[in-house]
Formats: structure tokens, C-alpha cells, sequence
């Protein structure tokens, strides 16, 4: 299943950008990474079907990362073939987008600059997907 990251905004040279690099180097399973320019800009259409799309947003759901792993296992499994994670700009995502999406997530109740989501987005799509591998992890339990 390809992870699709699309995120509002260019995160240039930084240790954001460092720190996402990072992350998306290490996950297996293919990955694409689009950037949007802060307003406008459409976002592309998928590649493959079935797809699920995920806003990180702040009034989203939290899943532990052992929920999270296990939601794109039954993706993956049940035959999605791509995974869009959407990262709005400073103002979020829209109505109509929040409606449409198949999960709204949250990294929990604080505001999070949207450059370091993109790289604790790519943290946890790599822990999840070592989960899924079956490496094993400390928390489990």
C-alpha cells in the first residue's frame, strides 16, 4: 500500500525537513511525499484505488501507535492501495475536506506547527509499519 504524505506548504532546508527525511528513509513500504503551496493548489488525484484519506487535524481522533498500526494492517489488508494523509496549512482543513475524510486524526489537543507534524507524521507511519513487520515494540504489551 503506498503511504501518500500531502502537506500544505514548502518545508525547504530545515531541521524539520532533516527530521521527516529521516524517518521517510527508514519506512518499507513505498512512500510519496507532495507539498502544496500554502492556498491553492489541488491536490492531486490518487494514483491507485481503493484509497482512504486521513486529515490530521486537531479536533481528530487519538490512536495509540499500536491502534494506528493496526488500522493500516486492515487497510492495507482489506486492499486499499493507497493511504492519503492530508496536513492542512496554519488554518487547517475545510469543511467539505473534514466530511470526506475516511479518518480525521489528531496528534493530540496542543498546536503543533505543521512543518513538525509532517515529521511525526513520517515517525509514526515508520513505527507503525515496523509493527506490522513484527519488530518488536517496547510498549507493547
Amino acid at each position: 500500500m503506498l503511504l501518500h504524505v500531502i502537506a500544505r506548504g514548502k518545508i525547504s532546508r530545515s531541521p524539520e525537513a532533516e527530521l521527516t527525511a529521516r524517518y521517510a528513509k527508514r519506512i518499507a513500504w513505498p512512500l510519496k511525499l507532495t507539498e502544496l503551496p500554502d492556498l491553492g493548489g489541488t491536490i492531486p488525484p490518487p494514483a491507485q484505488t481503493p484509497v482512504r484519506e486521513v486529515l490530521l487535524d486537531e479536533h481528530g481522533q487519538v490512536m495509540s501507535s499500536e491502534e494506528f498500526a493496526a488500522l493500516l494492517g486492515r487497510w492495507r489488508d482489506g486492499g486499499v492501495r493507497e493511504a492519503r494523509f492530508l496536513i492542512g496549512a496554519a488554518d487547517g482543513h475545510g469543511a467539505a475536506a473534514r466530511d470526506k475524510a475516511d479518518l480525521l486524526l489528531s496528534f493530540g489537543a496542543m498546536t503543533w506547527p505543521h512543518l513538525l507534524v509532517r515529521a511525526m507524521l513520517a515517525e509514526q507511519l515508520w513505527r507503525a509499519t515496523s509493527i506490522l513487520a513484527g519488530h518488536p515494540y517496547h510498549r507493547s504489551g
